[in-house]
């Protein structure tokens, strides 16, 4: 082969711009086509097809040497001149004026096809190879006469392409003009660019038998394509020739029923072409591309899912994020003739539209209608007004073409509809008026074809609802009731749980408009009974995940509501959900649990199966250590501790006291068994912002909380000032603390009946931590009170005679103890023990002092015996026995007398109360100044007495004075409440006839005045100053001089009380 030829890198194949702006067309749906069909030929060639058949081999031959010999083959002198007439002549061809440029090329292509020497063929088409083209119609020469050829000779001409890269002679021309080496880049794209165009002309005038060929070709393109570089003039070859062969296979009958497996890798180069494309709009490439991919889509075999997912996310890219349409042109390079952007992206748009159409063409069901939309979604939820705009009216076409033109083969229900509907829900309320409306249609659209496919009667509603919209877009939120009760009704389960996770998540987004939609569709959904029990489990979790990424205050507002629905629908799923996903201490989870507290009868529903499950305690021996902290039993306790806490389930609390006391108790015991007591001894009450950190000690504060919450603080501070909890830290102390909690409930009546009924119901379980816990409080509550009003004698004794029969001895030994205690007729106890306090009472004048404090406990054990029928006129007789005992040197003496006075003043009964309460208020400044005892335990005594007295004279601050007791520092620490209370006390025994007590009462006001007045303007209220000037007014008027005095002395003080008391 000849080198002849000077070739120059210039030559490489030039782009003209009227061949980048040559249009495809629309054809027929699933097809494109350029121009004619390429069955239509030039009117000449017939004829001079049958002249050159006609010829003889020889004359083939040397109509094969003139045409190559042709001095205008290779040139730019045109197909006018009058050496190409010669030829014309010798053809016997009178042809009209002016050719085709490539004229010569196309009789150069016809000799060879008719040619049947391969070897002739073969030289020939060297020739052409070796032609230093310089202009765009050259290139096209060549590849249009080695395409014609290839329909006769396709071995041959593939051959020669397939050895035309690794041939020496084209390599020469591209050489470095400053090194005169080789350059392989260059060389290689003047290859590629070629073949590509060869390859395409091969496509196109091979017919029929081009199909085995195909895969071949398709192959061929996509490697000279990708194995070069990324060069504008080989991009507009490649597209080229996969115009050409997408044409010669869409006009190709046969195609249709032809399988090839090359057309994936030929898309994959198309797409990679999309990809590079600038965002600006100047050229037609987008349409075409997409056409020849339309095209290619509607070959056998169908395209896989995968390669469907490319192409689509591929071309709305390209479509839809390029810059708004009004921006369009201010965006585009320079040019010498400016387009008309608006028509371009009109044009690309419309062949976007039929790549969805012939997707579903090829498979016409429900299923592939969501998942080619299921590639709009990230455009649905963009930032860009623009690009949520278009994604919409491409939905709204395909699907109104679905409706209209498409008969879906199958009923399928994916359930990703559901989240499609909610994404075009969301979009109802767009800022976007056209996106607005045209999301509203696209949903009626949907419902329509679900419709279609179940027959629904409301069809019709939908259909004039879809119209309404398509005229206007006002007043869309009547619509959306009735249209939240269509997709309640329509949507299958999965669909609707697709389209509730959603609209959750569009709960979370920066938009205030679709935040807010997004709520109050949640709401019409839940409230319209739209949630069912298999839906409950994953919507919660949805709800649960997004809640912490809500930012707009008035859209958990609406959660909360949503939450409330929904636990009061299913109330057992709710709980059980929020139990196992989350910790109930979490700030934004506390609100939900408050928002199901809000309705009495779930809040009710929610407490009880929280002590449903706190029952549910495996044993130890089917627990692993890691599965520990997994218990339902402690996911329900941790619960139950916020709730305590809660206002909304205060009144659910109380209802349900006795079964939670009866199974924080049982739990307790039940954790002493698994060994998990970590942090239950360092744990610091008096630090307010500690938590509990182990599961023993979360179950401890939960049990004091149930008395504190529930307003039975006089139980919880029995048991903390005479620090009965610590009993409940060892399981060794237990059943002490069990023992002392009982007696302080029968002491206050802490839900007596209800706890009684609970712990005869835990008495006949099978479990022994239950029986141990009923039969120590009834065994308690038998000695502490009479029980007659709540249950008889007879069912007592056979509730008692079940413990018996445990295998357990301390629920046997208890049970035994309370059958002995009924035995006895109440009347006959009683009188049996204050027989027995009498005598006991003629020891106390002067008994030996190491009997006294064992005296005084087996008085207070009688005492304790006695309960409500008291003690009458022994109590009396034994606080005054005892008053003087508060001095005495022994320690163990004294806080024997003070623990025990704390007793006596409770049992007189009401007959003996009021002379009671004289002696209690008597005996208030030793209390007082005995909590500053050197003793603790002393301390810890009077403290428990001091409370005792202020609720048996039933102070106004009894609470307030327990907080103080509690957990104040030292004497100073009460004072505030104290002096207080003792003014007002004092202040009533100014008016007395008494002169010592009213000498008494001024100068203890007149000292708490001088030396507590700023105290006194923090805690006083003005009803007790408004009291205050009253009785000093009165004194003021008096003839008594010392009043008098003592009134214009303190008078002044009263004003300034009544300027700085603010409460």
């Amino acid at each position: 082969m000849s080198s002849s030829h000077q070739w120059r890198p210039h030559l490489l194949p030039p782009i003209e711009e009227e061949e980048e702006e040559e249009e495809l067309e629309f054809d027929l749906p699933g097809r494109a086509a350029l121009g004619k069909p390429l069955s239509d030929r030039p009117p000449w060639e017939k004829a001079l097809v049958g002249k050159i058949r006609a010829m003889s081999a020889a004359e083939r031959s040397l109509a094969l040497e003139a045409v190559q010999g042709h001095s205008q083959l290779g040139t730019e002198e045109g197909t006018s001149g009058a050496s190409v007439q010669e030829l014309l002549v010798s053809l016997n061809l009178d042809l009209e004026q002016p050719l085709e440029e490539t004229f010569l090329f196309h009789v150069y292509g016809l000799l060879l096809r008719e040619c049947a020497g391969a070897d002739l063929v073969r030289r020939h088409l060297a020739s052409l190879l070796e032609l230093s083209a310089s202009s765009s119609w050259q290139w096209k020469g060549i590849a249009l006469a080695i395409g014609i050829a290839s329909a006769s000779h396709m071995e041959v001409v593939w051959a020669m392409l397939d050895h035309l890269g690794s041939t020496s002679f084209p390599r020469a021309a591209f050489l470095s003009p400053d090194t005169q080496q080789p350059e392989p880049s260059l060389h290689w794209t003047w290859v590629s660019s070629l073949s590509l165009l060869c390859y395409g002309q091969m496509a196109a005038h091979a017919g029929p038998g081009v199909l085995p060929w195909v895969d071949n070709i398709a192959s061929r393109m996509a490697c000279f394509y990708l194995c070069s570089s990324d060069d504008n003039s080989l991009k507009m070859r490649f597209l080229s020739a996969s115009i050409m062969l997408m044409q010669a296979l869409q006009w190709e009958k046969s195609s249709q029923s032809y399988r090839f497996t090359q057309i994936p890798e030929l898309i994959h180069c198309l797409l990679c072409i999309l990809q590079k494309e600038p965002n600006f709009l100047a050229t037609l490439l987008r349409q075409k591309i997409i056409l020849v991919i339309v095209g290619l889509s509607s070959l056998r075999p169908s395209l896989k899912p995968m390669v469907k997912s490319s192409i689509l996310q591929t071309c709305l890219q390209s479509l839809y994020g390029l810059p708004p349409t009004e921006m369009l042109k201010g965006c585009l390079p320079p040019l010498q003739s400016v387009p008309d952007v608006t028509v371009l992206y009109q044009k690309s748009a419309k062949a976007l539209d039929l790549l969805l159409q012939t997707f579903i063409a090829e498979n016409k069901s429900m299923d592939e209608v969501c998942f080619l939309l299921q590639h709009t979604e990230p455009w649905l939820q963009s930032d860009e007004s623009h690009e949520r705009r278009r994604a919409v009216q491409s939905i709204l076409l395909f699907l109104q073409h679905v409706v209209d033109s498409v008969e879906l083969t199958e009923e399928a229900t994916p359930s990703t509809l559901g989240r499609q509907i909610g994404l075009l829900l969301l979009l109802c309320r767009d800022k976007d008026k056209v996106t607005s409306s045209h999301s509203c249609q696209c949903v009626c659209s949907f419902l329509q074809l679900l419709m279609q496919q179940k027959g629904s009667k409301e069809l019709m509603y939908l259909k004039k609802m879809k119209n309404a919209e398509a005229r206007a877009c006002r007043g869309l939120e009547p619509k959306f009731c009735p249209l939240v009760k269509v997709l309640n009704r329509t949507l299958t389960v999965a669909q609707h749980t697709q389209l509730i996770l959603t609209l959750l998540h569009g709960l979370c987004g920066h938009s205030a408009l679709r935040c807010d939609l997004a709520s109050q569709l949640l709401l019409m959904i839940f409230e319209n009974n739209g949630v069912r029990q298999e839906q409950v489990i994953e919507v919660l979790q949805g709800l649960l995940q997004e809640l912490p990424h809500i930012t707009f205050k008035y859209v958990l507002q609406t959660v909360t509501q949503m939450v409330r629905v929904l636990g009061a629908q299913h109330t057992q799923e709710t709980v059980e959900v929020m139990l196992s996903l989350c910790h109930p201490a979490e700030r934004q989870v506390m609100s939900l649990w408050k928002a199901l507290g809000t309705n009495k009868q779930t809040a009710r529903k929610v407490v009880t199966l929280l002590y449903m499950k706190l029952k549910l305690r495996p044993p130890k021996e089917l627990i692993r250590l890691s599965e520990r902290v997994q218990l339902t039993s402690l996911l329900a306790l941790n619960t139950l501790y916020e709730l305590l806490y809660l206002w909304e389930y205060r009144a659910a609390v109380r209802w349900a006291f006795a079964g939670i006391l009866l199974g924080l108790l049982t739990q307790l015991h039940y954790l002493f068994e698994l060994g998990v007591v970590e942090g239950l001894a360092d744990y610091q009450e008096d630090v307010l912002d500690m938590t509990p950190t182990g599961p023993c000690r979360t179950c401890l504060e939960a049990l004091k909380g149930l008395f504190w919450t529930t307003d039975y603080w006089e139980v919880f501070a029995y048991l903390k000032l005479l620090r009965g909890w610590e009993l409940f830290e060892h399981l060794g102390t237990f059943t002490e603390g069990v023992t002392l909690l009982a007696r302080a409930m029968a002491h206050h009546d802490c839900e007596v009946e209800a706890v009684l009924g609970q712990a005869v119901i835990s008495l006949k379980s099978s479990e022994e931590r239950d029986n141990i816990v009923a039969i120590l409080i009834l065994t308690e509550f038998l000695s502490s009170r009479e029980l007659t009003q709540y249950v008889s004698r007879k069912c007592m004794g056979n509730f008692l005679s079940l413990g018996l029969s445990s295998p357990h001895r301390l629920v046997q030994a208890m049970s035994l103890k309370g059958l002995s205690s009924l035995l006895m007729p109440p009347k006959k106890k009683v009188v049996l023990l204050q027989n027995w306090l009498a005598g006991l009472l003629d020891s106390f004048p002067r008994p030996d002092p190491k009997d006294l404090p064992g005296l005084m406990e087996v008085v207070g054990d009688i005492l304790h015996r006695l309960g409500a029928q008291g003690a009458g006129v022994f109590s009396l007789r034994i606080a005054q026995h005892l008053l003087p005992l508060f001095e005495d040197e022994w320690e163990v003496v004294r806080g024997g007398a003070i623990f025990l006075y704390g007793s006596v003043i409770c049992s007189g009964g009401k007959k003996y109360q009021l002379e009671l309460k004289r002696h209690a208020f008597q005996s208030l400044v030793p209390l007082l100044f005995h909590l500053a005892d050197s003793c603790p335990e002393v301390v810890m005594k009077t403290k428990f007495t001091f409370l005792r007295c202020a609720i048996l004279l039933k102070w106004e601050f009894r609470k307030e004075l327990f907080s103080k007791l509690a957990w104040g520092q030292g004497l100073g620490a009460e004072y505030d409440i104290f002096i207080c209370m003792f003014l007002m006390q004092a202040s009533s025994y100014l008016s007395s006839r008494d002169k010592n007590l009213k000498l008494m009462a001024m100068k203890f006001i007149g000292g708490i005045l001088q030396d507590y007045f700023a105290e006194l303007c923090f805690f006083l209220k003005k009803g007790d100053v408004k009291i205050l000037r009253k009785q000093f007014e009165v004194l003021r008027r008096e003839q008594d001089s010392i009043s008098r005095r003592f009134c214009q002395h303190y008078l002044g003080d009263i004003v300034q009380l009544s300027k700085y008391v603010r409460r």
